[in-house]
């Protein structure tokens, strides 16, 4: 099989991660960029040396040949360029997180592309970053036993609010911002939500949307798991990035902590593990746990595509996500717990 051929849309501050990770994997080429700002495009193409360069959509799909596209661009964009993905028969799409600015987007998105016969895909990437992914390998391994609680968190201070001024403005914020992926974690290591109850609150100052969501949540194999996100909190371990979680199981407890540290605590005592990471040129070795996890999930996706594999992160499946995102939002006006299979 010939490499597949691929374009981007949005040249904006994660592409050059996306690209940087599709850059490690083999079978694919990538032969356009667009982007609204064509200096931008210019930029990320002399970079990864792109032959083409576009600031018009229509003009790129009509120019080129494509396998699939990757679209990194503003979330209320997304389902615009599914829908011209769509008309220009492309057949594989993937689209950055959040899927769609609302729920009632993302189930159009959904329908558009199954009845187009197309596959979406969402680009949801903290479930393969590798100390989430050893996580779940310890806990399906049963050495801590059937888990029976767990706590998810996302705890920073990181200034986002001075670094991007417009967040400022957004009705809603950290549950479609970082709710993305802690809920889509959740349900990766533990199936589905049964219900849940969600409070949010706004604690840095002169901001529209929330920055704090705590949420308590009843999995349909019985657990309870509590989450939090916060972009307001002052503590000795910040999880910008990454996320810090407990599992309680009948046996013990496995705890991925900072510094990409997991310790598994029996009877017998604690022994501890910290996952490593290699280097690559494109990447920030600060965040290296968030761009590295790209790779993996781009190699899964691109497996689906090539048909010698199944992808995790289907249009379908994060739709659960988004799902959750918004019953929390719903609680959290309401003051009422949220039944998830009534919630549609």
């Amino acid at each position: 099989m010939g490499k597949l051929k691929f374009a981007v849309l949005g040249c904006g501050f994660w592409s050059k991660f996306q690209i940087g990770a599709w850059s490690e994997l083999e079978g694919v080429e990538l032969v356009a960029v667009y982007n609204r700002t064509i200096s931008k495009a210019h930029k990320i193409a002399d970079y990864f040396k792109v032959p083409a360069t576009y600031d018009d959509p229509e003009k790129l799909f009509r120019n080129e040949k494509l396998d699939f596209i990757d679209i990194i661009t503003d979330v209320d964009t997304h389902a615009h360029f599914v829908n011209m993905a769509v008309k220009n028969a492309i057949k594989h799409i993937i689209c950055q997180k959040p899927m769609a600015p609302d729920f009632e987007t993302a189930k159009g998105m959904v329908e558009l592309c199954k009845n187009a016969g197309a596959k979406l895909y969402i680009h949801e990437n903290y479930r393969w970053q590798a100390p989430v992914r050893r996580l779940k390998q310890i806990i399906d391994s049963g050495v801590t036993g059937k888990p029976f609680k767990a706590r998810v968190s996302f705890l920073s201070g990181y200034p986002v609010f001075d670094n991007q001024p417009f967040l400022k403005e957004l009705d809603h914020f950290i549950l479609t911002d970082m709710g993305s992926h802690v809920l889509d974690v959740t349900r990766y290591l533990f199936g589905e939500c049964n219900d849940l109850w969600c409070e949010t609150r706004a604690v840095n100052k002169g901001i529209k949307g929330e920055d704090l969501a705590v949420i308590m949540m009843n999995m349909k194999n019985g657990m309870p798991v509590y989450t939090e996100m916060s972009y307001a909190s002052i503590v000795e371990h910040d999880s910008f990035s990454t996320l810090h979680i407990l599992v309680e199981g009948e046996k013990g407890s496995v705890y991925l902590g900072p510094k990409f540290e997991i310790r598994i605590t029996t009877k017998t005592g604690t022994v501890s593990e910290t996952v490593k990471f290699p280097s690559y040129t494109w990447a920030d070795p600060d965040y290296i746990v968030n761009h590295e996890s790209g790779i993996h999930v781009n190699r899964n996706i691109l497996e689906a595509i090539q048909g010698t594999g199944k992808a995790e992160n289907t249009g379908d499946d994060n739709l659960e996500t988004v799902r959750l995102i918004w019953a929390c939002y719903n609680s959290a006006k309401s003051g009422k717990k949220i039944r998830i299979e009534e919630f549609i």
